[in-house]
């Protein structure tokens, strides 16, 4: 079948779907394949929920004169669908990828965009070569701006989802060490990052920079820019005002409050009021916009919970965002201050060194008590009363039950694997 007679296709169904659990009626079930699961095993099923067509890539599947259709490649055809859909409306598209913050930027350039215009963004953080297609293809006649985060663990991964994407406008949030299993290093993170750059360098298009980043003007050399930042020959000037608690900043002499504390979301605000200001939105939106804006989802959220002031921030953890959190609560207000860290995922050979790195850091600045959770942490040299290691959860909730706390600032925060979430039920 021709892209143009299943796009076709596509915009007379009620969607796309990957999972039969989630079936709509009139959809198109694309039959995606992955290590532990065959959804060609599940078209028939597709079918008989009345699935519009279902898509195959096994012949064994396929029935001639049935509502099923055969390619060579299902996530392939799911890819070059959304590409030509995304041609199909050519709407202006901001992508966004980073080590740290995606997410929630993403959320809060909608928040602001959506003011004004017709938005469609990334839910929840459907990043990666299912997810961004997945994005695009939610974006109908009457979007008017979209917004698409990428993520990526390997380099040429944003390079691919670049490609379908097609952004007109992009935006890096930092470079961290993130994924370093899959990039090697640092500087691999930088390289597999910059591929959005790189997109729009050869493509001409506009990337939103934090100028106070050195290294984001390095790497952004040669590209048409709007930028942002508190010092030096920014387009859009934005200070900050305060972040011993929650994170307050000034535009033009305008106050924008938000929901959201620590330092490392001083410049996920700030590029989102950026954004706000070059697609001129009102300001008075765009401050209502940051101010109504409340974390969820485990990121950076407040909760007060039996006299404890808590910041779970227990989605995702590298020691970037480890160390940002750490240096955040140590200046807030508050005390007594307890820190509950997991293990920092995808690290590769360098997992050991990290997490050292983050428990001298704790050693050397003993603003708390730090219960360290996890082989990784577990695995680390620490004789300091203050800091607590256990070798994983369920050795952890088993010493901790019955602990009674004094009202404290509570910080949470670990890699998503570790679902440290679940302290909340012990406090």
């Amino acid at each position: 079948m021709k892209i143009e007679t299943l796009h076709n296709h596509f915009l007379s169904s009620s969607g796309v779907c990957t999972d039969t659990r989630k079936i709509t009626q009139n959809c198109l079930f694309f039959a995606l394949k992955g290590e532990t699961f065959n959804g060609n095993t599940f078209a028939a099923e597709a079918i008989k929920q009345r699935a519009q067509l279902a898509i195959v890539d096994d012949a064994d599947y396929y029935t001639a004169n049935s509502n099923t259709v055969l390619v060579k490649n299902t996530l392939k055809s799911l890819q070059a669908l959304a590409q030509f859909h995304r041609k199909y409306l050519d709407i202006p598209i901001i992508a966004i990828t980073g080590s740290n913050g995606k997410t929630t930027t993403k959320e809060l350039i909608n928040a602001v965009l959506s003011q004004k215009f017709k938005t469609s963004a990334t839910v929840g953080n459907l990043n990666n070569h299912i997810g961004v297609p997945l994005t695009l293809l939610s974006m109908t006649t009457e979007t008017e701006l979209g917004i698409v985060e990428m993520g990526a663990n390997h380099l040429k991964e944003i390079e691919q989802l670049a490609a379908l994407a097609n952004p007109d406008y992009g935006y890096i949030t930092n470079f961290g060490k993130a994924h370093l299993e899959g990039f090697g290093s640092l500087d691999g993170v930088i390289k597999g990052k910059s591929e959005l750059y790189d997109y729009l360098r050869v493509n001409n298009k506009t990337a939103f920079i934090n100028g106070d980043d050195a290294t984001q003007l390095k790497q952004a050399a040669g590209i048409k820019s709007y930028r942002f930042g508190t010092t030096g020959k920014q387009d859009c000037k934005i200070q900050l005002e305060d972040a011993s608690d929650k994170v307050t900043v000034s535009l033009d002499g305008l106050t924008i409050k938000s929901n959201l504390v620590g330092l490392y979301n001083f410049h996920n605000i700030s590029a989102a009021i950026a954004m706000g200001v070059y697609f001129e939105v009102a300001s008075e939106k765009t401050k209502n916009a940051i101010e109504t804006y409340v974390p969820s989802n485990n990121r950076s959220q407040l909760i007060e919970k039996n006299g404890h002031h808590i910041i779970l921030d227990a989605y995702n953890a590298n020691p970037t965002s480890m160390m940002a959190a750490l240096k955040n609560i140590e200046q807030a207000a508050g005390t007594p201050k307890i820190l509950f860290l997991g293990d920092m995922f995808e690290l590769g050979n360098t997992a050991q060194e990290e997490h050292e790195a983050i428990v001298t850091y704790l050693k050397e600045h003993p603003f708390g008590t730090a219960y360290l959770i996890g082989s990784n942490f577990n695995a680390t040299h620490s004789t300091d009363s203050h800091i607590v290691k256990f070798e994983n959860f369920e050795s952890f909730q088993e010493k901790f039950k019955d602990a009674k706390l004094t009202p404290s600032t509570i910080l949470i925060k670990a890699s998503r694997g570790m679902a440290l979430e679940r302290i909340l039920d012990l406090l």
